[in-house]
Parts: structure tokens; sequence; C-alpha cells
């Protein structure tokens, strides 16, 4: 489904419930540990070859923070630019017109079968479902996108979409659908990794030497030049942009940078960060149309989708910074157990939580801000600094927020906060309240431990060690040994 901003948005069951479905599936769990490691090491690896490695991490939140004090102006800037270079621009307010933009431009060139380059976007606004509706089809060429669209799937992971697939399954799932879509696989396909990348080629490359439209996404824009930037690690995605002739492009507005020479800044963040390599095997940069080389029509799409309801909010506004790089889902100790689909949301694991409540409305996904511990991992692991932990806190105060407003009694919650203010505000009432917890707590503890606690206060005891109360408050004990002359 999709929300009113056009997201689609699962968000059915919340959170919580799909997080206990998933961790009842070891094998994803172990699926998840296993690569989501891997990579977090070989990042580590990357990162920790740059003696300035917090320098352009620095570098590269000052220019994201830069780009969005001014996007309009860069935007503007962008679209003279693509315009000059022989390009056209148009602007979508929702998924709704992005859709209808690109569905119309398929149409107008005849064809009825588009390539696709992976791209986060196209996914947001359901652009594969739009194009299917008008009689379209369109062919994923990313290996893990492959994966997910002949297993009539959902991506749940920014870099690696199939990530909670094996092998085996992949086999099976390549054997049973490939022939549906296109050239079957080969008899006696086995799991390993290069035949499994074998029958992907053979069954791709049909595609790439008979479709005549590509649609991608972007991972930057350059305001000064016009230049767009896709990186990659298989070719798969040059094979889209060089070879069709028409290039349909759908870019989130935050996407775009100021100029050609920051791209030295991201171009050294982003593969380190995701992948844990040096630099992306496959940079594919193109500035409009070039005679006899590449596209003959190319198209930039520039998508809001409530992004610009995202800026407005000073502290939420960071998360329009994210450069799509994954790290944070990889160090994650959430994601690591629930996997993407637990999240609902084409964005999943940290970033997600905290971009597709600001995108479809925090009223819609109340539990995301919550699917976090708040250990800070994601937040040293971003190469654009975004303070997710700071904005999951603001998120959540959004939510408890808006439930105190539309409730006309107060929720349980919002009364034991109020006792809470009444209790930390006044010293005379907190060194009581002390003195009256640990009373109590020495008729419930057992072993300096309380098994259960009374009342509505069960739910933490029940998942948690809680340790009682000292017998001496830090405050009595100063009274008793340090006020004395």
């Amino acid at each position: 489904m999709k929300d009113g901003h056009g997201l689609v948005w699962l968000g059915a069951p919340a959170f919580p419930q799909a997080a206990r479905t998933a961790l009842a599936d070891t094998r994803l769990r172990a699926n998840l540990k296993r690569a989501t490691t891997t990579i977090r090491d070989k990042r580590l690896v990357a990162t920790g070859e740059l003696d300035d490695w917090e320098a352009l991490r620095e570098a590269g939140a000052a220019l994201k923070r830069r780009t969005l004090r001014h996007l309009d102006c860069y935007l503007e800037q962008l679209e003279e630019s693509i315009t000059a270079a022989g390009g056209t621009v148009h602007w979508a307010t929702d998924a709704t017109e992005a859709n209808r933009i690109v569905t119309e431009l398929v149409r107008a060139t005849g064809e009825r079968e588009v390539v696709k380059v992976k791209s986060m976007a196209t996914q947001e606004i359901g652009l594969n479902e739009a194009l299917a509706e008008a009689g379209i089809t369109a062919y994923e060429t990313d290996l893990a996108e492959l994966i997910v669209q002949l297993g009539d799937d959902r991506p749940s992971h920014i870099l690696v979409p199939a990530i909670h697939r094996n092998r085996a399954e992949i086999r099976e799932i390549f054997t049973r659908e490939m022939g549906h879509w296109g050239i079957p696989a080969p008899d006696g396909l086995n799991d390993d990794p290069a035949a499994l990348a074998d029958a992907a080629r053979t069954h791709l490359r049909e595609k790439f030497l008979t479709a005549k439209v590509a649609v991608s996404g972007a991972n930057f824009a350059c305001a000064d030049t016009g230049t767009v930037v896709v990186v990659e690690s298989e070719g798969n995605g040059r094979m889209c942009l060089t070879l069709p002739e028409t290039l349909i492009t759908v870019m989130g507005i935050e996407k775009v940078i100021p100029a050609f020479a920051d791209l030295e800044v991201f171009l050294q963040l982003l593969p380190r960060s995701s992948t844990g390599e040096r630099m992306n095997p496959y940079s594919s940069m193109w500035t409009g149309t070039t005679s006899g080389d590449g596209p003959r029509d190319f198209h930039l799409v520039l998508l809001d989708n409530g992004r610009t309801a995202t800026l407005a909010d000073t502290v939420g506004r960071q998360a329009l910074a994210c450069i799509r790089c994954s790290a944070c889902l990889n160090v994650c100790p959430v994601y690591q157990r629930t996997g993407g689909h637990a999240y609902g949301s084409v964005y999943p694991g940290p970033i997600g939580a905290v971009l597709t409540p600001q995108l479809v409305g925090v009223e819609h996904a109340a539990s995301l801000p919550f699917a976090s511990t708040l250990c800070g991992a994601c937040y040293d692991a971003c190469p654009v600094k975004i303070n997710i932990p700071e904005v999951l806190a603001h998120l959540r105060a959004e939510v408890v927020e808006g439930k105190r407003r539309r409730r006309r009694i107060p929720t349980t919650e919002a009364l034991v906060m109020k006792a809470a203010a009444a209790v930390l505000s006044s010293p005379r009432r907190l060194a009581a309240a002390q003195k009256a917890g640990s009373l109590g707590a020495r008729v419930v503890a057992r072993k300096g431990r309380i098994s259960r606690l009374p009342g509505p206060l069960r739910g933490w005891s029940d998942t948690r060690d809680t340790p009682a109360p000292p017998a001496e408050s830090f405050r009595a004990w100063w009274r008793n040994n340090r006020e004395k002359p």
C-alpha cells in the first residue's frame, strides 16, 4: 500500500509484532549475522587505512549541511545545467506524479519494456507496480534486485536487497522463475556463487541488448555541471546507462551536491562505508546527452515525496543527508536480529527508523523510532555523521506528544511520567521516594535482584534483570559521611 505521501509503506504489522516473527526465524538470523559481520569487518579495514577518515566524515557532513540549507538554489542550478547539456528535468511533488511522468515518457517511446538500475527512489514510489498497471514490464538488472524480483519478494537491505537469502534459496528461485521472465536457468544449476552469477549474466544479457529504455536512480547529481552519478559493483548498471536510447533517472531532491569537485569526498566515503572497498568498481557519470555516445534522450525526475516537509524539521532534516551506504544497518544490533522486512518500509534499519516516519508522517509509523537500543553505533558508523540517536529521541517525543493530543484521558505512561517529574523536581520528594523504594525492594528482592515488579511494571522485570536499590541512597551516604564537620 502507499501512504498519503506516496511512499510504499506496508506498516502492518507494527515493528514489535513483525520483529517477534523475524526473531523466530533462525535461518534468517543466521543469514543476516553472516552477511552483516562480513561487510562490517571489511569496512573497518578499509576505513582504518586512512589517517584522515574522521576529517573526511566531517567534510561530507559539512557539505550535506550546506546543501540542505540552500537546497532550492542548488536544485535550480542543477536544472539549468542539465537543460544546457541537452537533458530534460521534471519535478514530481509525490509518488503519483513521479509515476505518471515516467509512464508517459516510456509510452512516448512506444516501448513496453524497460531495464532498471538498482534504485531506492523507484522502490519508494512503487514504480514497477505503476508501470505494470500501464502494461509496461520493468526488469531489474542488479543481481540482488533480480533475486528479489524473481522471488516476488521485498528488499530487506539498502545495499544488499537479498541479504536475507542464502545460496540454496537463490538457486531454487533461479531454477523456478527465470524461464517465466526470459532465458531460463541452465539445467543442473548448483549454488556455487560463480554459477549463480553466470546464470544471471546469461539471463540479463538478452535484456541489455534489446531494451530501448532504461530507468535508473542516482547517487549524486552535481549542480554546477549537471553531472549525474551512479556507483555500483557489477557493471549491470553501466549496461543500462549506456546501451538504451532513452534514459530516465528518478532522484530524490536531497541527492544534489554543490559541485563536481565535491565528489572527491563522497567517492571516498561511500565505497568504504558500504562495501568496504577503496573505490566502487563501476562509477558511471553522464552530463545530459552527447551525440553518438550513450542515450539520445535523458530525463531527470526530481522527487520530493515528503522531503520538503522533512527539511522543515530542524532536528529531523539531518536524515536527508543519508548517502545510502547502509553502514548503520550493518552495525545495528536490532537490524541484525530482525532483518529489514520488520520495518515495513523500503528504508530499513536505523536510517529507516528516522527517515520513514518523517516521509509518511510520524503518526503512521509510530513504532519505528522505538526500534532501536540507542546504543549509538549507527552514529559512529555514519560517513556523514547523521546523529541518528538524536533524531530517534526527537521522533519518540513527537510520538508521545501526538498520543497525548489525541487522547482526552491521559495514558498510563503519561501519568507515570508526570508523577516522575513531580518527584524529581523536589529534593524532599525524591529523598522520600528513594527511601520508600529501598524499603519496598528489600521485601521483594532475592540475592540483590527483583524477580518481578508489581503492576504494569512487570513488563520491565519479566524481560530484564532488575537490581534492587541499595539500602542507603547516595544522598543519605553524603549526609552521613560528608556533611559532618
